[in-house]
């Protein structure tokens, strides 16, 4: 394992600095890989770059006006929809009795998301017969006609979109993309029936009166499941199906609501302050290296290098998922730095107080990180349940500052246990490292230890 840690650390450290300064590097977008490359970035969080921000007023319906609970329930499932498009780190709250405020970080097509968010949200499954598109004939295969207009009067609705239980992205018998969805008991029931007695009919799934996907019914679908496929005519795009995936899973709101004004904003820290704030972090993370030079010397030094190694890798964890950096963001990650220093900390001073108890070097060494283990382990594990908590709990901001803490945090175990320790391990064989001031410990306490095999403290000079 000794010999392909070393291996492990330059193949790891190549392909971080590939990812973070290859200009215009294309990667399989992890988030679907059916939709081909995407351009590796660096992607900032509204308050950085600055995106659009969008009001909307919720309406009474049925006579009742909406509760805070209902605007509540109203902010969820639009900060849910946000999200579904592939937007980062999105700002949703409330504002007032009856608003619902949208900051979207870095838009590059602000008209489909608004129209996403601003639909009211009354999804239903409406019975669509053959004749409705002129014709007799079943279709074939094609089974997303989409964009038609329904019949006026149009039909009576089948069910509503609160009978579906869960829809993901799926494919189709030739590998093309499709969306899976499943049914509640009563919608399960409803369609059962429609399907089993309309083969080669159709069904229309419709969101605000406007046919988002009109299916072809190929067979019964009696237990509850179907899958919607793209048709001859070429099939979904990426786009398309995470859309419709969207509107299934997202489609009901308790209340309708419509857009009251929409504008771009800019980054609440462009300019100076962004430069002053970037400044700020790069003096700070160069104090903690010159710290770690002029107390720990040539371990230090050692982990120095381990933190530079540690930024690189984890800024490229950053582009290849990609994590949206906000204020909120960086500020973990600061944090995240400060443990990883902790770390290497605990390992010198363990390592220092080994090579006053008389040990060789090598097994100061090993002992050191050996004792700091437990200490480095336990604090990690509680910074990442404290960490886990955030991100399931949290808000968009805050699932973004833990979600890099988490990242810095593993990152970190990874440099401080492996780099670190890898790198002692070469030079303690080196004639510079048999220097006691750069171990910071004094020269009897350095060299006054038993050889293998012989007596107490102090008879021998052991070997380095």
């Amino acid at each position: 394992m000794r010999r392909i840690t070393p291996i492990i650390i330059i193949v790891v450290g190549v392909l971080a600095l590939i990812i973070d300064f290859w200009p215009g590097l294309q990667l399989p977008s992890i988030a679907d890989p059916s939709s081909g490359t995407r351009t590796v970035e660096t992607k900032l969080g509204l308050d950085l770059q600055g995106g659009l921000r969008v009001v909307y007023q919720a309406l009474p319906a049925g006579g009742k006006s909406p509760t805070a609970s209902d605007l509540n329930t109203i902010k969820d499932i639009v900060e849910r929809r946000v999200n579904a498009t592939g937007v980062s780190e999105p700002i949703v709250q409330t504002q007032g009795t009856d608003r619902i405020v949208v900051e979207i970080p870095g838009v590059s097509d602000p008209e489909s998301i608004r129209k996403l968010i601003g639909s009211t949200g009354r999804l239903d499954f409406v019975p669509l017969p053959t004749d409705r598109f002129g014709t007799n004939t079943a279709p074939g295969p094609e089974s997303a006609v989409q964009g038609q207009p329904l019949p006026s009067p149009a039909p009576d609705p089948l069910f509503s979109g609160d009978q579906i239980a869960s829809a993901n992205p799926g494919t189709d018998q030739t590998g093309g993309r499709a969306v899976q969805f499943t049914l509640k008991d009563e919608g399960s029931r409803l369609f059962a029936d429609y399907t089993t007695n309309n083969v080669g009919n159709f069904f229309a799934i419709v969101l605000d009166g406007t046919t988002v996907s009109a299916p072809y019914i190929q067979s019964p679908i009696t237990g509850g499941e179907g899958i919607i496929t793209g048709g001859s005519s070429g099939g979904f795009t990426a786009n398309e199906m995470n859309n419709l995936v969207t509107i299934l899973r997202y489609g009901s709101l308790p209340f309708p609501i419509q857009e009251v004004s929409v504008q771009a904003i800019s980054s609440s820290l462009a300019g100076f302050s962004l430069d002053a704030a970037l400044l700020g972090g790069l003096i700070g993370i160069l104090m903690v290296l010159l710290f770690m030079i002029i107390y720990y010397r040539l371990p230090g030094l050692v982990a120095d290098f381990a933190l530079i190694y540690y930024a690189l890798v984890v800024l490229a964890i950053f582009r290849l998922i990609p994590v949206t950096l906000t204020l909120a963001g960086i500020a973990g990650f600061v944090l995240s730095i400060g443990m990883a220093v902790d770390a290497n900390i605990l390992i010198f001073e363990r390592t220092k107080e080994e090579l006053r108890l008389g040990k060789s070097l090598s097994a100061a060494i090993e002992a050191g990180f050996n004792r700091a283990w437990n200490s480095i382990l336990d604090s990690n594990v509680s910074s990442l349940i404290t960490a886990g908590i955030l991100f399931w709990f949290g808000s968009s901001v805050i699932k973004g500052f833990a979600l890099v803490l988490i990242i810095g945090v593993l990152t970190s175990m990874f440099t401080a246990i492996t780099v670190t320790r890898t790198i002692l391990r070469g030079i303690v064989h080196t004639d510079v490292a048999r220097n006691a001031r750069l171990w910071g410990v004094a020269e009897e306490d350095f060299l006054s230890r038993p050889a293998a095999g012989r007596g107490a403290r102090g008879e021998v000079r052991g070997r380095v």
